[in-house]
């Protein structure tokens, strides 16, 4: 027996010493970074741009690929049902991960249960923007010929249950006038009928509104930050206009699929913080408009829990389901 019990021994030693090898080791190959959006949008710039410089941290490429649709969910739905072995990560927002599970009765995946977090990386606060030739001016003059209106405003949205849908919601609530939500399937076309006078007005991030109102393709009314966008210094907060209520943002956050180790992920949050750092990263993601962030992984597990509960009382409001 005893020369048993001495293999047995042996042969758990070796599969330690596997193990803490093959984790010494990651990452010995590409990561995959998932992003629900299409290139050239806001989360896009975000992935783009902090794995570039993840790629340097990790010794290894970080592949974007870019999986658009139902606001975030495909994406999510995918990393959540990969591999958890530390090679297939996400860039997730609020939507996909903390708005989606309280309207979506069927989600295929639940965020706080299948996802791990990382890092929350930026923050973008949201601008009320109107076609360029729009009559609005400000936004006393939108709120009145909106309250004025006969029929319901048509607000553009990049989906249904996305934070500018119960964003125009909630502004819709303060400024005492119904809106009609017109869902996009697509950012691109939801730009397109924006620029085109096809809706009312939208709430679309910082990073998106700072391209489109530079250019003249769009006007910014207000932003619901609480303070005003130094790359859009000309547009106030809706506090400074009146409306305190109308308040919140996006936030983008990596995370890996639950049961990815705990050296994975810790590594992950770590390199991600210091891509985060560099100098190139932190001036194009600022100059794009977005906020970095940087947190630890419990402050992100916080977030998650925080906003759920949060975006939870908003969807009751307004009594939207997807199904």
């Amino acid at each position: 027996m005893k020369p048993i019990f001495t293999l047995k021994i042996i042969a758990a030693a070796c599969m330690l010493a596997a193990s803490a090898t093959a984790a010494a080791a990651w990452p010995e190959q590409p990561v995959r970074l998932t992003v629900g959006f299409p290139a050239g949008t806001g989360p896009d710039i975000v992935a783009r741009t902090v794995g570039e410089a993840l790629s340097k941290e990790l010794g290894q490429p970080v592949v974007v690929e870019n999986k658009a649709g139902a606001g975030g969910q495909i994406a999510a739905h995918s990393v959540a049902n990969a591999a958890p072995n530390g090679y297939n990560i996400l860039l997730g927002e609020v939507g996909s991960i903390s708005i989606s599970p309280e309207t979506t009765s069927e989600l295929s995946y639940k965020p706080l249960r299948d996802l791990a977090p990382i890092t929350e990386a930026v923050r973008a606060d949201f601008v009320l923007v109107t076609p360029t030739d729009s009559p609005y001016s400000d936004l006393k003059s939108f709120i009145q010929a909106a309250a004025g209106h006969s029929d319901s405003f048509n607000f553009a949205t990049f989906g249904a249950g996305t934070p500018g849908h119960f964003g125009a919601e909630l502004l819709a609530e303060a400024g005492k006038f119904k809106i009609e939500p017109v869902h996009y399937r697509s950012t691109g076309d939801a730009v397109t009928a924006i620029v085109s006078g096809q809706v009312h007005g939208a709430f679309i991030t910082t990073a998106m509104a700072t391209t489109q109102i530079s250019g003249g393709k769009m006007k910014g009314l207000a932003i619901t930050g609480a303070q005003r966008n130094k790359m859009l210094p000309e547009i106030p907060t809706f506090a400074e206009e009146g409306l305190q209520d109308v308040k919140f943002g996006a936030w983008f956050a990596f995370f890996a699929p639950k049961g990815t180790p705990d050296d994975v992920l810790e590594t992950l949050n770590t390199k991600v913080v210091a891509a985060l750092k560099d100098e190139n990263v932190r001036n194009t993601l600022e100059n794009a408009g977005f906020g970095i962030v940087g947190s630890s992984r419990q402050q992100l597990a916080d977030l998650m829990v925080e906003e759920q509960k949060i975006w939870s009382g908003v969807v009751k409001k307004t009594g939207f389901k997807i199904n």
